[in-house]
Parts: structure tokens; C-alpha cells; sequence
């Protein structure tokens, strides 16, 4: 029975983890988020369950190392959130869960571009209210317009078919072209053309040193006056602050987004209450064209469910002393079950 600690589990999560590894090991369930100032809850951890909100610099790591816990095993597909070579120095294994429901993404992108083109959220607002006029509630149809697919792994390839079914122009950037995309008539261009083309932008490319503001302020001149844009890969694709000053001189017809940079400690919490200090955040709520929910489009019952049975794999392969295609830092070497971080 190895010890075990997930930080950052929603209510909806908590019993599908615990269902996974509760009877197996000590499962500890917390909805913080792991940093420099709640490290210390992970002591006597032998494992921990990450979120792509936690910090784990060298700091957090050395921390976690000194404290018995040697595998770290993010709950998610990115990683930027780690640093690799600190962990290597430590010798703390690091897994991820390299796959899951891509449809669950694409599907949420979509479910943003709708939203935001037919003006939904506005229109629920009014008939709440009792008010049923359309004034102001005039969206267009997609069929027959251009979808620009930044990055077509298997989530841009399930957003680029769905554009397909619309009757969709397809374009798409990527650092090679993928067949399953060609086949639906999708071009593959540079990001020039990508951003000047596009009726509709989705971004599905993962946060690396060569794609971190890939749209900036540059790529947002070049863009339609009246183009949606949708972000629900990383915040660091997007440099917010060139969108709010496009969006300030009356530019872009709608904008979805899903993720924010600066989203740690403020996405999956309560804010209510609190001022909100983010100023750049503050001033996108303020755009009525601007729609932004907290990271959840992963968040379903399919995608959630195969993150955790493949939490539960990277966990059974460590102990057992294998490595997988999740793996990302091996094991610097084999524990015994009788580790002294067990159970503590």
C-alpha cells in the first residue's frame, strides 16, 4: 500500500479516484493547489497526484524529494507546470496521462464558438429577465466559412471533422501535416496565411518555448475584423494583453476562452467574494463579446474516467519498476514496497 496524495480534486473527481485507488492504497484527497506554501502536506507521500495547476519547480520538488515522495503523476496531458530537469536531479519519476477523450476538447471549442457566435449566454441573460427581443442577438452561419485549426494532434483533428460536418473551409498549421486532416480537405498553410484567413481560429497546440504568444499582438493585426477566436489548449498560446487592446479598438467578432495564463490559483476556486487583482482579466470579463469558463473542457465523464484508470496504470507501473509512454522522468532506481514514506 503506497501513500498517496492528489492535489486540485474537484467534488465530481473525488469518488472516481477514490473508487481507482482508495481500496488499493492511502488516498488523500485535497482540492488544494501544490506549491511552495502547501508542500508540506505532501510529506510522507511516497506518490503525488498532480494538476496542471500545481508549481512544481525545483523548489516544490526538492521539497517533495526531502519529504519521501518519488513519483510525481500529473493528471493531465500537458506539463509545463514541471520542471523535468529538476526532477531528474532529484530523482523523482515523472508520468502524465498522454492521452484522453480528445472528443471531450474539440467538442467544449465548439460548444465556445456556438456560444459566442449566436450569442447564447447574452440571449439566456435576457430571458431570464423576461426580455425576448433579438436586437443585438444576430450571429451567421459557419457553413461555408474558413476554420483556421492551430495544431491538429488528435484534439485539433476532432475540432477540424466537427468543422467538416459544419460544411467548413479547412485550414491547418502544424509542425507537419496529418493525414486524418488532409483527407477532410484541410490545407495546411503558414501561420500568416492562418490568421489572415480564418473566420474562425481554434487553437489546440501544446504550450512549448516555440509556441508560448504564438498569437500576439502581430498575429491579432492580422486577423479578420469580425473572426472568433477560441483558446482551449493552454493560456500561454495568447497574449492576453494584445487581446484586450484588439478587443478595445472594436476588433474580432467574439472570442472563447477556456484557459487564461495566469489562471493558477484563480481558475477552480471561489472568487466571489475577493477583488479581483488580475486587471487583465478583469477587463476581458468586461467585453460582452468575450466568454470565459474555468478550464473545463476536458472536464467530462469520459475524459475524467480514462485520466484516472491511467493515473491508476502510472501508479501500478512505478511500483512494479515499469516505464510506459506516459512516462516522462523514469525512476531513478527501484523502491521496495516496505518504503518508510508508505502510509504516513
Amino acid at each position: 500500500m503506497a501513500g498517496i496524495v492528489a492535489y486540485g480534486v474537484t467534488t465530481d473527481e473525488r469518488p472516481l479516484l477514490e473508487r481507482a485507488l482508495g481500496r488499493d492504497h492511502d488516498l488523500r484527497c485535497l482540492d488544494l493547489i501544490l506549491n511552495a506554501d502547501t508542500v508540506a502536506t505532501a510529506t510522507g507521500r511516497r506518490i503525488v497526484c498532480s494538476s496542471v495547476n500545481d508549481v512544481l519547480d525545483e523548489t516544490v520538488l526538492r521539497a517533495l524529494a526531502e519529504g519521501g515522495t518519488e513519483l510525481i503523476t500529473q493528471r493531465a496531458t500537458g506539463y509545463n507546470n514541471i520542471d523535468l530537469d529538476a526532477a531528474r536531479k532529484l530523482g523523482v519519476a515523472v508520468s502524465r496521462v498522454s492521452f484522453y477523450s480528445p472528443y471531450s476538447v474539440a467538442e467544449f471549442a465548439w460548444g465556445l464558438a456556438l456560444a459566442v457566435d449566436r450569442r447564447i449566454p447574452r440571449s439566456v441573460t435576457r430571458t431570464r429577465d423576461f426580455d425576448f427581443r433579438l436586437n443585438g442577438l444576430m450571429g451567421r452561419d459557419f457553413h461555408g466559412r474558413t476554420a483556421g485549426v492551430l495544431g491538429t494532434g488528435r484534439i485539433g483533428t476532432a475540432f477540424a471533422r466537427i468543422a467538416a460536418g459544419f460544411g467548413m473551409r479547412l485550414l491547418g498549421h502544424d509542425v507537419a501535416p496529418n493525414e486524418e486532416c488532409e483527407a477532410l480537405g484541410m490545407e495546411y498553410v503558414d501561420r500568416k496565411r492562418l490568421f489572415t484567413e480564418s473566420d474562425l481560429l481554434s487553437l489546440h497546440a501544446p504550450l512549448v518555448p516555440e509556441t508560448y504568444h504564438v498569437v500576439d499582438a502581430e498575429a491579432l493585426a492580422l486577423m479578420k475584423d469580425d473572426a472568433i477566436l477560441i483558446n482551449t489548449s493552454r493560456g500561454g498560446l495568447l497574449d492576453a494583453h494584445a487581446l484586450v487592446e484588439t478587443l478595445r479598438a472594436g476588433r474580432l467578432e467574439g472570442v472563447g476562452l477556456d484557459v487564461y495564463e495566469e489562471e493558477a490559483g484563480v481558475f477552480f476556486f471561489d472568487k466571489s467574494l475577493e477583488v479581483m487583482t488580475d486587471d487583465t482579466l478583469a477587463r476581458l470579463m468586461t467585453f460582452r463579446n468575450v466568454l470565459i469558463s474555468s478550464h473545463q473542457a476536458y472536464f467530462t465523464r469520459d475524459a475524467v474516467g480514462q485520466i484516472v484508470r491511467t493515473t491508476a496504470d502510472n501508479i501500478a507501473d512505478h511500483l512494479a519498476g515499469r516505464t510506459s509512454d506516459n512516462t516522462l522522468v523514469p525512476a531513478a532506481h527501484r523502491h521496495d514496497a516496505g518504503s518508510a514514506a508508505d502510509g504516513a
